[in-house]
């Protein structure tokens, strides 16, 4: 038995859940945990459909991104997971899907404002959108450099990966993480769902202001501040 099948379970279940929550169809979309202890990473092969998918199957990585363990070739996306686990150190899980509407507002190259308390219950700010990658950067390292185009919106912003685990990639789609790969998965979740609000909400009303700072702060905080009361705590 695989040393690292732990990781591989707990990646493979949340990959899972991509199509059955159809964030994703045939073989699009991915998710990765990483062991950091062990400095692997646990990963989707790419182009396999998901109703094909075994734990087996899930590929480990180094953060090099030389190959562990497996048969198969890892989720062509995997450049871009390593990298933001070298740069967002608290991070255990990433997803990829291609989610409907957090597709269209990343086609659009619009970022998703904080229009009302579903969003500020799980981030403060808008949901951010990259840059349009230059041909420059496509023919050198796309998926590498699809990793930095995330790294330069959030240092530009000066956002925190723990604060906001979301991201658009211009042109492209939605990556997500959390403290693990399940995690990251309930992120995508999340963003599709207030991708979808954010759009119906504009087409009824295209002048909607953004919710104001104290129904953002008193939503966000009351579930992640250091005083927060929803839920049943541990």
């Amino acid at each position: 038995m695989s040393k690292y099948i732990y990781l591989k379970e707990q990646v493979y279940e949340a990959n899972m859940e991509i199509p059955k929550e159809e964030l994703a169809i045939v073989t699009f979309g991915n998710v990765s945990g990483i062991d950091r202890d062990a400095g692997v990473v646990a990963i989707k092969p790419s182009g396999v459909p998901y109703h094909r998918l075994t734990v087996n199957d899930i590929v480990i990585v180094d953060l090099d991104n030389l190959l562990v363990e497996g048969n198969m070739r890892p989720s062509s996306d995997t450049k871009t997971h390593t990298l933001l686990y070298k740069n967002f150190p608290s991070i255990g899980g990433v997803c990829h899907t291609h989610s409907t509407y957090a597709v269209a507002w990343a086609q659009a190259g619009l970022p998703i404002p904080n229009l009302g308390t579903t969003h500020a219950d799980h981030l403060t700010a808008s949901v951010p959108v990259t840059e349009v990658m230059s041909d420059e950067m496509i023919t050198r390292d796309y998926e590498l450099e699809t990793g930095n185009q995330i790294l330069d919106i959030f240092a530009r912003m000066e956002l925190s990966p723990e604060e906001v685990e979301m991201v658009l990639v211009a042109c492209h789609g939605p990556f997500t993480w959390g403290k693990d790969a399940g995690k990251a998965v309930y992120n995508s979740l999340v963003l599709e769902e207030i991708a979808k609000m954010a759009y119906l909400t504009l087409q009824i009303n295209a002048s909607t202001p953004v919710i104001k700072q104290s129904l953002i702060d008193k939503h966000y905080y009351r579930k992640h501040g250091k005083d927060a009361y929803y839920g049943q705590g541990c």
